[in-house]
């Protein structure tokens, strides 16, 4: 018996999901609407839906557009209705006022990215989570040209260890993820100091040419591959496809107040399904007060306060922009479904 209303428990629960995974139309949303340089897909998914992250739900491929998927300035988008149901598509790809079966043109511009860029230019190919043994163990910075200390772009390092290969990058120990209510460990982040190339081996020394900095490399920063692991921007906004709750567990540049267009860590990642264009809601943790009459200390419910989308996901560790906030969000805020 007991097992059969845990089944019936989870069904109505999953039932109830289902209900509310479904799109919701502005009232005001456009009939059409003409793509601009500047916009993302998540403010164009706003300016038809309440809930822009069921964009996939009400996006419509059309296959006579070449990259149906890759939207540029100048598209049009329409709303249209298939099999009663409503639903936008692609119309016109420079003017092109109708569809037909004809060979179409993109136009010659970099398609929208889903969110923007430069909110998370630091962390397109910089930022990335290791197990601490493979910066340990990783080749080191013995010194710079000319004995220097502080080295950057155009300068040699001498550094000491194995070759990782002939492109490197060279990181430095970041922050350490662990799980807030649990205690597990989730990652350690590596912060992305230079790039460079091997140009030399004399026994376990090997010399570095820095093509790149971002700040200045030190004496005991660490050598790992080059990793060219651009983000996909162009994934589509999207609810988790099971259920997620997590927190916040770090911001970026250590800030203590969270805003719009923050990056934050959040501690769920690939293991929990979260995958990048997946959008959580934020909630902010309700006041304790005391209860007059009986003098215990009540939390109060916690209330929505914003909006943020991965961009990232690592094993347990996942990396997003807030796109949404209605009020200051903090370290230790919750994160789930919206």
């Amino acid at each position: 018996m007991r097992k059969l209303l845990y089944a019936l428990a989870a069904s109505l629960l999953l039932v109830t999901f289902t209900a509310q995974a479904a799109p919701e139309f502005r009232s005001d949303h456009p009939e059409r609407y003409t793509v601009v340089k500047g916009d993302t897909l998540w403010d164009i998914s706003g300016r038809f839906l309440n809930n822009p992250w069921y964009w996939p739900e009400i996006w419509h491929v059309n296959p006579q557009v070449k990259n149906p998927h890759l939207i540029y300035p100048g598209d049009v988008l329409a709303l249209v209705y298939i099999d009663g149901e409503a639903r936008v598509t692609k119309v016109t790809s420079r003017g092109v006022e109708k569809l037909s079966p004809q060979v179409r043109s993109e136009p010659l511009n970099t398609p929208i990215p889903a969110i923007p860029l430069d909110a998370i230019s630091s962390f397109l190919s910089e930022a990335r989570i290791v197990d601490p043994k493979t910066l340990e163990q990783a080749p080191y910075v013995l010194e710079g040209e000319d004995g220097r200390i502080i080295t950057g772009a155009g300068d040699r390092v001498y550094v000491r260890g194995e070759k990782p290969a002939d492109k490197v990058g060279i990181y430095r120990r970041g922050k350490v993820f662990n799980d807030p209510e649990t205690g597990e460990f989730l990652g350690l982040e590596a912060r992305s100091i230079a790039r460079g190339n091997v140009t030399a081996e004399n026994g376990d020394v090997l010399t570095v040419s820095i093509t790149r900095s971002s700040e200045e490399v030190r004496i005991g920063d660490r050598l790992l591959v080059q990793e060219d692991r651009r983000i996909n921007t162009q994934f589509q906004p999207s609810a988790p496809a099971r259920q997620v709750e997590g927190q916040m567990i770090s911001v970026e540049d250590g800030v203590n107040q969270i805003g719009q267009y923050d990056v934050v860590a959040i501690n769920r990642g690939t293991r929990e399904g979260l995958e990048a264009g997946n959008v959580l809601a934020v909630f902010q943790a309700g006041n304790l007060v005391r209860d007059p009459i009986t003098d215990e200390t009540i939390e109060l419910p916690s209330e929505r306060a914003g909006l943020l989308m991965v961009f990232r996901a690592y094993e347990k560790v996942s990396y997003g922009l807030v796109l949404q906030a209605s009020r200051v969000l903090s370290i230790g805020d919750k994160v789930r479904n919206p």
